[in-house]
């Protein structure tokens, strides 16, 4: 849905379908969206996920088509070549970069960074195993959990050059992007963090989670922290499957 903020009116944009093999949407059945994000170099691109493993790629400029001209039809998906198919996990956040940059944050999963060639094209069901075989594949950022609530992902740093995260151990997890290694952990709270959101031109975090309090973080030092001694038993090794609440 797209809502001017000049009026109390709405108007519908597109609709999210799952995929099928004869290329026609499944209109008995829609996608619960979870995240959008917009482009900050292409205005007119809106990435959405949500309850299946895709991230798909409309273009603004085409809302305005007639249905039968593939109105609904997203320009571009995106998936890790692992998880294409695979039904059981869903996306719970994305976040766009200053240069295009695609995090896509998966439950029960780990987070990935895409960039703009490595999409999947309009329908990912017509990608043989050939072509999904020479994608590059998306770097992979692991160590949190994200299974119990809703977690968000972002970009950190002027040139966006971290990646952060909550994770239901109540860590703060930030990455180096170009890497992928885990640069600092921090305890951000008692249960479950959720969302972590940068001042747009300051280094300082905001940090949100299941309790009812905001904390803002911010650097006192310049001596670089080392990671805690017991960050193995802090970080879980990769994707399971289901995890105890």
């Amino acid at each position: 849905m797209q809502y001017d903020l000049r009026t109390n009116s709405s108007s519908k944009l597109f609709s999210c379908h799952p995929f099928t093999e004869d290329n026609t949407p499944d209109s008995s059945t829609t996608v619960r969206l979870n995240s959008i994000v917009i482009d900050p170099r292409n205005p007119n691109y809106v990435s959405v996920g949500g309850s299946d493993e895709y991230v798909r790629l409309y273009d603004m400029r085409k809302c305005h088509w007639n249905a039968s001209s593939m109105l609904d039809r997203p320009v571009n998906t995106f998936c890790p070549c692992h998880l294409k198919g695979c039904g059981n996990v869903h996306i719970t956040s994305l976040a766009y970069s200053n240069t295009s940059e695609l995090l896509v944050s998966y439950n029960d999963e780990l987070i990935y960074l895409f960039l703009k060639d490595m999409g999947m094209g309009s329908n990912p069901l017509l990608v043989s195993s050939e072509e999904v075989g020479k994608l590059e594949e998306a770097r992979v950022f692991s160590g949190h959990r994200n299974s119990r609530t809703v977690k968000g992902v972002n970009f950190f740093g002027l040139d966006d050059e971290y990646v952060v995260s909550g994770s239901d151990c109540g860590h703060i997890f930030i990455w180096d992007k170009k890497s992928a290694k885990l640069v600092r952990l921090m305890a951000g709270d008692r249960h479950v963090v959720n969302q972590l959101e940068q001042h747009p031109s300051l280094p300082v975090l905001a940090k949100c989670g299941i309790e009812k309090s905001i904390k803002i973080w911010s650097p006192m030092s310049k001596k670089v922290q080392p990671l805690p001694t017991d960050v193995d038993e802090v970080c879980f090794p990769g994707p399971l499957i289901s995890f105890p609440i």
